[in-house]
């Protein structure tokens, strides 16, 4: 006994042993067919990984050419469009707008928006659609009879969806089931009692089918069919059943009604409503970035035409130094020069070329255009949809306007705050918070709700007809529940009344009456707020616009006497009267003058634009209407079905819509809409009269090359005729990057610095006989444009006598350009 004792504790030390050595060490399961190749390792629960999405790129992405520079000018030919072009071209090419919302004067950085947003940050031709399709993601729901079940609480426009989803809550919905249960048990009965037998045993089979409709008033009306089969072990006899089965044929009509709270339609309605109101929202936001589209594509139309008029005057001024640093050197030569005035001449001159290369190219550095001619055809080409490049340089026709416009003061104001879009969508808000209001005050009502239902019972052996025995009734064998259903001879009804008030002392309820009276507030003053402020934006607009006319014209003046001083001062130069330096500052001068000049000029035809932009009569104005796409011809089938059955109908006198008007019909004109602010007829100053011209500016008892008295009174407005800005339309003007070719030109100067004639340079422009790229297929815009311009630089003699410099006319490629220094001009004499 001991050693068996022994034994087994020497084996069960072994086995604690053997457990102890092996412990809890995990191992690899085993395969059968295991590989070396452990492809399907994953060693990283997360990493960046591409998406399986493959979608095609526009061409226009996918085949941009190389972008313009200064070292590549290669686009060919030019473009020549005008401004209504161009703004049908982004309206037909816009899936998503090329814009951002909001009132701003100035938008910037639109592309770097768009890279890093999201679709939801930016308006597109969808959003409509998408408002309209919104769905709520409960579904009806009915009880366990059938009945629909209807929603609780207030009701908020944000939780609402389009219309047809709120109009779904009106639907009817059906629904129905199948259940058969077995039941086997035995009771707590004594043996031997037959109606309760001690060991029960049952077959039940119920199906019910019902269809309820919630109605306008609140109320819910059901209809309900019920089969139900029973079959059990009570014997059949004297003391048990009278058939071994039966079946119960059971068809209802329910209708209930809530007597207090969300009753009316009024009530149940209002979902309906807030999602129409969801869309009229959408459609605003739609509208603003329509407007703000065109507004957008009308500034980057004018900044492009001040880039080539820059690019123009610069050029002006690059060949005026050019030229100045010509006869420099030509006096040095003869020693009647300095080495001061030929570098000074040298340094103005490098200077026009970089302010050439940046109104050309754009730059980054302070005090420069920021894009040039190349960058602001570029942002011009975002806002229509189209290629960076595409082969083509797009140039402005569209001369801006010099007629004075002058807007009347409370016709704008009129007009601003009833057709600008934004008050507009504020004022739908309102009335949705006014909604949202009534709906609140109901939840305080107690629930109330009557329901009224009968029916109709039939109870057989059979299911069917019984054509065995057709005049059997129940509970004779072969009786039939359809027959004892359809004979009526058994009806049944119920009445019940459901109680229900609000906790006592209403606080949640009270709650959130005062939370949408307090919403409603807020709205309110929101308006008045966003009234006032927006009255601010217009005034400051319309002041602009008389600010940019008289810039306009004193811009003028300033011209025509800084053309006047550049040709005084060249004149004393070349009779040594005058240094150099006092010609350079008077080429900055006019130089500076002339771009101001042209840039006053696009201001104030973007601030007429901002104008009519702020009063919301800019898309009128562009003739531009918003209206939805077509619709299959089934659909205006059926509108008109509806229209000739409510025509066909008689008109209640007396008889209300609940809720009532949300709305005053279609927005009216903007000669309407001033009428309206003024209680009046309105006149066309209210979308801006075109008023004569400006005697100062047009006017002038001074000749042109008369003399200038700069004396004159500060007090007293210079009354001076308007200086011949040689404004030739841009389409004449010279291809910009031709006058940055020549370096080959420069060289040869260096080389041989004896003056020379120049030859005449004539350059044309290609015809353009090729249509806008655009995505839209039905776009066909052919913009012929064939035209030349020619220009000749003035000859350069070979003594003083002989040195030309007069610029009156210098618009051209000079002969004559000096190497770009590091120090010193290595070719000035030692």
């Amino acid at each position: 006994m001991n050693q068996s004792l022994i034994k087994s504790a020497a084996y069960l030390q072994l086995l604690v042993a053997l457990f102890m050595a092996t412990g809890c060490a995990t191992t690899q399961p085993f395969f059968a067919h295991e590989s070396p190749d452990l492809q399907y390792y994953l060693g990283a629960a997360t990493k960046v990984e591409y998406p399986d999405v493959d979608t095609a790129s526009l061409a226009e992405t996918t085949e941009a050419l190389p972008p313009l520079t200064l070292s590549n000018h290669n686009y060919g030919e030019y473009w020549d469009i005008e401004l209504e072009e161009c703004v049908s071209i982004a309206l037909q090419n816009s899936k998503f707008f090329f814009t951002t919302s909001g009132t701003s004067e100035v938008r910037q950085n639109v592309a770097s928006q768009f890279t890093s947003g999201t679709s939801d940050q930016f308006g597109s031709i969808y959003d409509i659609a998408i408002q309209q399709s919104t769905t709520q993601s409960i579904p009806l729901t009915v009880d366990g009879q059938g009945n629909r079940v209807l929603p609780r609480g207030v009701l908020r426009a944000n939780q609402i969806g389009g219309v047809e989803d709120a109009l779904a809550e009106f639907d009817a919905q059906t629904s129905s089931f199948v259940s058969w249960s077995n039941t086997d048990r035995p009771r707590n009965t004594a043996p031997g009692i037959p109606l309760n037998p001690q060991f029960f045993q049952s077959d039940d089979v119920t199906q019910q089918s019902a269809i309820s409709k919630r109605f306008a008033t609140g109320g819910v009306a059901t209809a309900r069919q019920q089969t139900i089969y029973s079959a059990n072990n009570i014997p059949v006899g004297p003391n048990g059943r009278t058939v071994r089965s039966d079946w119960t044929a059971i068809l209802e009509a329910q209708i209930q009604h809530p007597l207090m709270r969300n009753r009316g339609t009024l009530i149940n309605r209002i979902p309906v409503v807030l999602a129409s109101l969801n869309e009229d929202i959408a459609i605003t936001e739609f509208e603003v970035q329509v407007r703000n589209l065109v507004r957008d594509v009308e500034v980057a139309y004018w900044d492009l035409y001040v880039a080539y008029r820059n690019v123009a005057t610069t050029m002006v001024g690059r060949n005026s130094s050019q030229a100045t640093a010509q006869f420099a050197r030509l006096q040095l030569e003869q020693g009647t020069g300095t080495k001061q005035d030929l570098a000074q001449a040298t340094e103005q001159y490098f200077q026009f070329k970089g302010q050439l290369e940046s109104a050309l190219a754009g730059s980054n550095l302070p005090g420069v255009d920021r894009n040039g001619v190349y960058g602001a055809e570029r942002v011009l080409r975002e806002k229509m949809g189209l290629s960076p490049t595409d082969g083509r340089l797009i140039r402005p026709v569209t001369e801006p306007t010099l007629a004075r416009v002058e807007f009347d003061w409370d016709e704008s104001v009129a007009q601003a705050l009833y057709l600008h879009p934004e008050l507009r969508r504020t004022k739908t808000r309102i009335k949705q918070n006014e909604l949202e209001l009534i709906s609140a005050k109901n939840q305080i009502l107690p629930e109330v709700n009557l329901s009224l239902l009968y029916r109709w019972v039939g109870v057989g052996d059979d299911y069917g007809l019984g054509q065995d025995r057709p005049d059997a009734r129940f509970p004779a064998p072969g009786s039939s529940a359809l027959a004892e259903l359809t004979g009526g001879g058994y009806q049944e009804a119920a009445v019940r009344l459901d109680i229900q008030p609000t906790a006592i002392g209403a606080r949640r309820e009270l709650a959130r009456i005062r939370n949408a009276q307090m919403r409603l507030a807020r709205e309110h003053a929101f308006l008045e707020t966003q009234e006032l402020g927006h009255v601010s934006l217009l005034s400051d607009a319309t002041a602009k616009v008389v600010t940019h006319y008289q810039l306009i014209v004193t811009n003028a003046q300033r011209w025509q006497a800084a053309e006047q001083e550049v040709q005084a001062r060249l004149a004393e130069y070349k009779g040594g009267r005058t240094p150099v330096n006092v010609v350079l500052q008077s080429q900055l001068r006019r130089a500076q003058a002339q771009i101001d000049y042209y840039r006053s000029l696009a201001e104030y035809n973007k601030s007429i634009n901002y104008v009519h932009y702020l009063k919301g009569t800019m898309l009128h104005q562009n003739s531009i209407e918003i209206a939805e796409g077509p619709w299959q011809s089934k659909a205006y089938w059926d509108a008109l079905e509806r229209a000739r059955e409510r025509s066909a109908g008689r008109k209640w006198q007396y008889g209300v819509t609940r809720p009532g008007v949300v709305r005053q019909g279609d927005i009216a004109d903007p000669e309407t809409a001033a009428a309206m602010g003024k209680g009046g007829s309105a006149s066309i100053g209210g979308v801006g009269a075109t008023l004569p011209p400006d005697p100062q500016m047009w006017e002038s008892d001074t000749e042109l090359n008369g003399p200038l008295d700069i004396y004159e009174s500060l007090g007293e407005p210079l009354d001076r005729q308007p200086v011949d800005v040689n404004d030739v339309p841009l389409s004449r003007l010279d291809p910009p990057f031709e006058i940055l070719q020549l370096r080959s030109q420069g060289a040869q100067a260096q080389s041989a610095p004896s003056a020379r004639s120049a030859t005449p340079s004539s350059v044309r422009s290609a015809p353009t006989t090729t249509s806008p790229v655009t995505r839209s297929s039905h776009m066909n815009n052919q913009t012929p444009a064939s035209g030349s311009a020619s220009h000749s630089r003035q000859a350069v003699g070979s003594g003083i006598g002989n040195a030309s410099i007069s610029d009156a006319h210098v618009s051209g490629q000079a002969g004559f350009a000096p190497a770009p220094v590091r120090k010193k001009p290595s070719w000035v004499p030692q």
